[in-house]
């Protein structure tokens, strides 16, 4: 008989990514969510073109659009994702242009942290990827072994007093939502609600360094929609 995950831990975030793997796919082919739409994906990708990668390590890929929007630009992307048929979606759909493939695999955070990765890159993104607890401190652990020298890990989570709520303004795990999907989802992932300064004391734990920090904003509400950090290992 197989146990169900304690609802708020790691393994119940990877649970309820396996059971919404074919909608989330269909949301953001379909540019299904309008922060995604009007803020937040255009946020990541041109915070990263401004860093000027040659390698770039797309960790928590997804579907894959980060990893084939990078690739337009001439790059050269690794995605990676512990979600076995988010990474089928992705090998599926093609760039659609005269530009390098994308190269992905099934790889968990526990994967990356034992050293499963041979290669180091110049640039690693977590683009609202990061959403457990133990398994992000020793994602985030690794990375001073998989950067190049000079190389740089940019993190884009949700904006953490935007997304508090009534909440305290603290550490620790949260019930999920699907806000601004469809009926087709399934229960929500919990996520580990870090505060900004939760974020930065994980960076320095991890022995990597906060260069720069910005808060996206959306074009109507004119709020902070999400946190970008830019870290290196010193």
């Amino acid at each position: 008989m197989t146990r169900t995950p304690p609802r708020h831990s790691d393994a119940r975030v990877l649970e309820a990514w396996r059971e919404n793997a074919a909608p989330w796919t269909q949301a953001v082919r379909a540019q299904a969510i309008e922060s995604r739409r009007l803020v937040t994906d255009r946020a990541v990708v041109e915070a990263a073109l401004r860093l000027a990668p040659r390698s770039v390590l797309d960790l928590g890929c997804g579907e894959g659009w980060l990893s084939r929007a990078l690739c337009l630009h001439g790059i050269e992307v690794h995605g990676v994702d512990a979600i076995a048929d988010l990474i089928d979606a992705a090998r599926r759909m093609r760039t659609g242009a005269a530009a390098p493939e994308p190269r992905y695999d099934c790889l968990s955070y526990e994967d990356i942290a034992a050293g499963a990765l041979q290669a180091r890159y110049d640039l690693a993104i977590c683009n609202f990827s990061l959403l457990g607890d133990d398994s992000v401190a020793g994602l985030l652990g690794a990375m001073p072994g998989v950067l190049n020298p000079r190389g740089r890990l940019l993190i884009q989570t949700l904006h953490p007093p935007q997304a508090c709520g009534e909440a305290s303004y603290l550490d620790g795990w949260r019930d999920g939502s699907w806000a601004g999907c469809d009926a087709a989802f399934g229960e929500p992932a919990p996520w580990y609600f870090r505060t900004i300064g939760g974020w930065v004391a994980l960076l320095e734990r991890s022995g990597l360094r906060l260069r720069e920090l910005a808060e996206p904003v959306h074009p109507v509400s004119g709020r902070p929609v999400s946190l970008l950090l830019v870290a290196d290992a010193g």
